[in-house]
């Protein structure tokens, strides 16, 4: 292994830190509905639990209604319960085959709760970075101890990967504020 496959590979697992988070909060709910909000719903389909994805059509009605179209007869029933376990806070409304499914304005105390769980979700996202880091430091420095390179090689590697940190932190940070800016945006 060499330095740039060091470099390469931190960057490319640091990359899918970002990736993780920003799917993370997309599950995360604000005012606005969105399908991806469903995502994590699973219905009883024959025996086995799959997302409401892949037994119905999701879409957008308005900006705060979204609609769940089954693709059989009998899901109905099932995809309004499932939601309405899930701990979304969601109340499905049927109306024949479609199911309404309304986004409740969310008051201010859950809108703070809900940006301390964005926080969260970045500062997790961060911790994984900087494991990364430490990854990839702890490579550079075997490789330095099995001769394979220079301790100058060693140092610039380790100042690169210091850089790219940082800017994958400075990324993870940016995700973070707009997430909480569209969380207390009313």
């Amino acid at each position: 292994m060499s330095i740039a496959e060091v470099k390469q590979n931190a960057e490319v697992k640091m990359g899918k830190s970002v990736e993780a988070l920003k799917g993370e909060l997309h599950k995360i709910r604000t005012g606005r509905a969105h399908p991806g909000i469903l995502d994590q719903v699973s219905v009883d389909y024959y025996g086995s639990m799959v997302p409401i994805s892949q037994v119905a059509n999701v879409s957008l009605l308005d900006a705060r209604t979204i609609s769940v179209q089954p693709w059989e007869k009998g899901l109905g029933a099932k995809i309004e319960k499932a939601i309405r376990e899930s701990d979304l806070g969601l109340n499905p409304a049927s109306q024949g085959d479609l199911i309404r499914v309304p986004m409740p304005p969310l008051n201010e105390e859950r809108r703070r709760d809900l940006t301390k769980v964005v926080r969260n979700a970045g500062e997790d996202a961060k911790i994984a970075v900087r494991n990364l880091r430490r990854e990839a430091n702890e490579q550079a420095k075997k490789l330095t101890k099995d001769k394979l390179i220079s301790e100058d090689d060693e140092r610039r590697s380790l100042d690169d990967v210091q850089k790219l940190t940082d800017r994958t932190i400075a990324e993870i940070e940016r995700v973070v504020a707009g997430k909480e800016a569209e969380i207390l945006a009313v």
